[in-house]
């Protein structure tokens, strides 16, 4: 009985390795380009200093891309960020930048709060909301309004890799997940016919966010880009990736911190897509064949199917870092010796997942989202904005 493992552990390599190929073939497509540059204002949320948060929000200060504005927002005249802000004026002049400080809250998200309260400062028909943690690239908001103006878009979105802050074990550790993980299956996702959209980046029309409630409609909404994207689609729109990788900073230093924000994300995932979440426990080869060799007693046959699983599972981790041949779109190649632990922690992550719907986001308790919360739009008039 013990042998029959081996069928999670080629399930889950099948799909690595699948995953990969397809990332190499999504990196081949053609770029598309856009006759059309409209005036883009970029909304960055901020909530206290992080790791390297300057060096992610001046990449937007450093587009290759004709009219732009950001406009910063805190809750609180005496974050930390506010001075991060205030040395980016300094270095960016030519930048349109504005920091909207407005403590109101609008709902238990304390994100979709801040949004709304910067959004009048908004000046733009096409609206960017990016994390305060994203590395973008000089073409990022040029690849972004391309794919937004292809026929029936609604909502673009990209995918992400990434950036450890330090050589921490639980960095590269949270690292290794979003980028040889999560961003692979998330091509094969879309492969499959799935069109999520993936929060790091969102970007669509001001009338489009209008029609579907506007920015309150997600103020209650842990999972606030899944209910985007699923009004969005409900408008009959579609939801794309933009042809560019951002990376996204894994600021962890220890084990602990990595685990409350894995275990964040996984019931958050859970609760929207139980089933789907369920399934995703094949796809860590790793962790089954340690399994193997455990139950076993180090079984000769247990041995090679993990070491057969390991050199499979680095096959399609090394597959992902060459897609990208730039050498600059991944942060850094995938270390192989991490690979099991990497594979066994989002395992015992998966399993405490199911302990509860409780999670922590920003020092705030919050309630996982459940798909039975997911509500009619209706119209949400904006208004105009006096900020400076």
């Amino acid at each position: 009985m013990i042998s029959l493992l081996a069928i999670p552990v080629a399930c889950g390599v099948v799909q690595s390795l699948a995953a990969s190929l397809l990332v190499a073939r999504w990196v081949r497509r053609p770029i598309q380009r856009s006759a059309e540059r409209p005036p883009v204002t970029v909304l960055k949320p901020l909530y206290g200093t992080e790791p390297l948060l300057e060096q992610a929000l001046a990449t937007l200060c450093q587009q290759d891309y004709p009219d732009w504005q950001i406009v910063f927002g805190v809750q609180d005249p005496e974050d930390p960020a506010v001075a991060v802000v205030e040395r980016l004026r300094i270095r960016f002049p030519h930048v349109a930048m504005s920091l909207v400080v407005d403590h109101a809250r609008h709902g238990a998200n304390g994100k979709v709060s801040n949004l709304i309260n910067m959004f009048p400062a908004a000046r733009h028909d096409v609206v960017v909301i990016a994390d305060s943690d994203v590395h973008a690239g000089p073409d990022y908001l040029e690849r972004l309004v391309a794919a937004l103006g292809q026929p029936g878009v609604g909502l673009v979105t990209t995918l992400y890799a990434g950036l450890p802050a330090t050589q921490a074990w639980a960095a590269r550790l949270g690292a290794t997940q979003i980028t040889h993980g999560f961003l692979p299956s998330a091509v094969l996702a879309r492969a499959l016919g799935r069109r999520d959209c993936l929060g790091a980046t969102m970007c669509l029309r001001r009338a489009d966010l209008q029609r579907i409630g506007g920015l309150p409609a997600l103020a209650d909404h842990l999972a606030d880009d899944q209910v985007l994207g699923r009004r969005i689609a409900a408008l009959g729109l579609d939801v794309v990736l933009a042809q560019t990788v951002v990376l996204t900073t894994v600021p962890e230093g220890s084990l602990r911190d990595l685990f409350v924000h894995e275990l964040r994300w996984a019931r958050t995932i859970r609760a929207l897509e139980p089933v789907g979440f369920a399934a995703s426990v094949l796809q860590y080869p790793l962790a089954w064949s340690v399994l193997a060799v455990v139950l076993s007693g180090a079984a000769p046959w247990s041995l090679g199917l993990f070491t057969l699983a390991w050199v499979l599972r680095a096959i399609a981790a090394i597959g992902v870092d060459s897609a990208f041949s730039d050498g600059e779109t991944l942060a850094f190649s995938c270390p192989v010796w991490l690979l099991p632990l990497r594979d066994i922690l989002s395992v015992i992550v998966m399993m405490a997942s199911y302990g509860g719907r409780r999670v922590i986001w920003r020092g705030h308790g919050l309630e996982a989202d459940t798909p039975g919360r997911f509500a009619a739009p209706a119209p949400y008039p904006f208004e105009e904005s006096n900020a400076r």
